[in-house]
């Protein structure tokens, strides 16, 4: 009986690819999207979080990914 490990490498893959500015940043200062600026302000934080959680409920519940070890 292994735990099962899908939900925490999705949440933890998720959350460092949708940190805002690391990547891309949604809406961005100059335009609305900007790839790799390393800058963030508050509404990116919130839309970033919207699709984080999004996503998140998609590939755990809806698709149920499961990794057991």
């Amino acid at each position: 009986m292994g735990a099962d490990w899908g939900p925490v490498v999705v949440a933890v893959g998720l959350f460092i690819l949708l940190s805002p500015g690391l990547l891309f940043q949604v809406p961005a200062r100059a335009r609305f999207v900007e790839f790799g600026n390393m800058c963030t302000s508050g509404i990116s934080i919130l839309v970033h979080a919207i699709i984080y959680f999004c996503i998140i409920t998609l590939l755990i519940i809806a698709i149920g990914v499961h990794i057991h070890m």
